[in-house]
């Protein structure tokens, strides 16, 4: 008797610590669902560079707003931020292209969507779940990234080292073609030419090969190195890609590789795509040049550029100094009222700029605004023009300004093209989709239409179908829904689509089964002629295997759709994977819990299930 009162009362126990990683994980996550309910409002933040003075105060810039009949729900300031809270994206839209022609060139705008529930939820860092863009609204660009493009110049630069080592040399009647897209091919009738080249390329260009090939020297890149080169070629233009974004002042973007040579941005909440176009396609970069002196005869080592008027400019063919060098600029006017940008190097450049500039002091430097231009029949082609010439007065370092990029808006766009970083490939735009904020909407509605039905209908299936264990799976299943969405919210990255919220759907399927299965099994031990007790310790260990079988099965489904996916099949397997943790976790051990607690020790043999 004794042993069996003790087996009888650890049957359907769990440890104190148990119940407090339940309790614990419960309310953290359902914190974390909480402001998701409460939802968003679009604003606009207002920063300025340090030690500038706002240029309005609120009192100033609600009377300003009001004149422009523009509505704003709440504006505050805090550490020189100042925020605007706005009613829809329309509203937000239009104080955006207001705001844009009368702020000084030195305050930054973002855009981004800010909560509305209580500020110590915001406090504790607990924040809504993100919005993709079939249920925010927004644009959408899959941009080509023309690697081979960025390594024919590799292949030039490379012919154009040659050429100068032949010089220097003095070997003459050498000539340098190049062939494909990789390769360079030297054709000389002289042995010391081509051994020459040969030991330069072995020298300093280790990932490059030689061979003879019908009487011509070929110069091959290693495959390693083209892999490599493809691959960090695309690593930094979805660097700078990211960073122009950030310059365009919008936050919730998504930029992400496709496939070898494509790149995807989601752009949620933007509804006039033409700025963000021209600044993700644009190609501009700066480079500066030595001027020959007036009336130089050119010659083949020279690079001759049209200026802004039409006239031919003669310049030393390799740049003092490309674009990759400068870390800042900002728009600004000069004494004359003209648009000038001030531009910041790096260190490296610093000294470069520095020690040319002292050995040319009173002779004139050109700068060369280049651009990748889209031909009609598809192909890509480098523009170059001079922008301007000017005397080299003093010695220059790392901060400089220069002029003739244009009006006001055209050398803003040429700042914030610097600032993000000169793509190292050109791009095309081959794809664009608008999804408007009403569709995004109206998505979000449906989505959750859907949801709620489901929902609806489980509930009252379980509790019709189960009584009184059906009520305690329809308390796993709301709980399972909080979590899940709390989940999604914590997670850094993570992104609410339509396909998810059809993943949301399959989860209260898959949750409930997890219940099903439990209570059948229970049933079983029931019919056994075991205690309801013996029959809940025994169903729940029964039925645990087959659960977890199951869900590892469709966990590994949801890891492969997330890894090979992309855009709206990464967000349904995303609330798929998660929807698995959650269901197993309140399916199985939230509602063990309340089982335990209400019937773990039930010792009659004659209950309904």
């Amino acid at each position: 008797m004794t042993k069996k009162h003790k087996s009888a009362k650890v049957l359907n126990h769990y440890s104190v610590w148990k119940y407090l990683v339940l309790i614990t994980t419960l309310v953290i996550l359902t914190l974390s669902a909480i402001p998701t309910w409460y939802g968003e409002q679009p604003s606009i933040q207002i920063a300025y560079a340090k030690d500038t003075t706002p240029q309005y105060d609120l009192l100033q810039l609600k009377k300003w707003l009001a004149s422009q009949e523009i509505t704003v729900d709440k504006i505050t300031q805090q550490n020189g931020v100042t925020t605007l809270v706005f009613a829809d994206e329309n509203a937000q839209s239009l104080a955006r292209k207001r705001l844009d022609g009368v702020l000084h060139a030195d305050a930054t705008l973002t855009f981004s969507y800010l909560s509305i529930a209580p500020q110590w939820l915001s406090d504790l860092g607990f924040n809504p779940i993100k919005l993709g863009l079939d249920l925010r609204g927004g644009v959408q660009f899959l941009l080509n990234v023309d690697v081979d493009k960025a390594f024919e110049e590799q292949r030039d630069a490379l012919a154009d080292e040659v050429r100068a080592m032949l010089r220097s040399e003095k070997l003459r009647s050498v000539q340098i073609q190049a062939s494909k897209t990789s390769e360079l091919r030297v054709l000389s009738e002289s042995v010391q030419a081509k051994d020459k080249v040969v030991s330069f390329i072995k020298t300093n260009y280790a990932n490059w090969q030689t061979r003879t090939e019908a009487g011509a020297l070929v110069i091959k890149p290693s495959e390693a190195y083209v892999s490599e080169f493809q691959s960090t070629t695309l690593k930094q233009n979805l660097k700078i890609m990211r960073d122009r974004i950030e310059e365009l002042g919008i936050t919730e973007a998504l930029v992400q590789r496709q496939g070898a040579h494509s790149i995807r941005i989601e752009l949620p909440g933007v509804q006039d795509p033409a700025q963000a176009k021209n600044v993700i396609g644009a190609t501009a970069s700066l480079a500066f040049y030595a001027v020959k002196a007036p009336g130089a005869v050119s010659s083949s080592e020279d690079l001759i550029l049209s200026d802004n008027d039409g006239r031919q400019v003669i310049l030393d063919k390799r740049p003092v100094l490309t674009g990759e060098h400068i870390v800042n600029a900002r728009a600004g006017v000069d004494k004359m009222g003209m648009s000038e940008v001030n531009i910041s190097l790096d260190h490296s450049g610093g000294k470069k700029m520095s020690d040319f500039s002292a050995k040319h002091l009173g002779k004139p430097m050109a700068t060369v605004y280049r651009e990748y231009i889209t031909q009609e029949n598809g192909e890509i082609s480098r523009s170059e023009r001079v922008i301007s010439v000017a005397t080299i007065q003093s010695q220059l370092g790392s901060q400089f300004r220069i002029t003739g990029a244009g009006s006001m808006d055209e050398a803003q766009q040429l700042a914030l093209l610097l600032r993000a970083g000169s793509l190292t490939a050109p791009v095309s735009i081959v794809e664009e989709r608008t999804i408007g904020a009403s569709l995004g909407a109206e998505n979000i509605e449906n989505g959750f239409a859907a949801l709620a039905l489901g929902m609806g209908l489980t509930l009252t299936f379980m509790a019709l179908w189960y009584r009184r264990l059906g009520w305690v799976a329809n308390v796993a299943l709301v709980a399972n829904m909080l979590c899940l969405l709390g989940l999604i919210a914590l997670l850094p990255g993570a992104v609410l689509t339509l396909p998810g919220i059809a993943g949301l759907v399959l989860t209260v399927g898959m949750a409930v089964d997890t219940n099903v299965i439990i209570f059948e099994r229970i049933k079983d031990k029931m019919r056994e002629g075991r205690s309801f007790a013996q029959a809940i310790d025994a169903g729940f260990d029964s039925a645990f295997s087959t659960i977890l079988d199951a869900n590892i099965t469709t966990m590994i489904t949801a890891v492969v759709l997330y890894a090979i996916g992309n855009g709206p099949i990464q967000g349904f397997a995303l609330t798929l994977g998660l929807g698995l943790l959650t269901s197993m976790f309140t399916g199985v051990f939230a509602s063990r819990a309340m089982i335990n607690l209400i019937w773990g020790r039930d010792s009659r043999r004659s209950v309904r299930v």
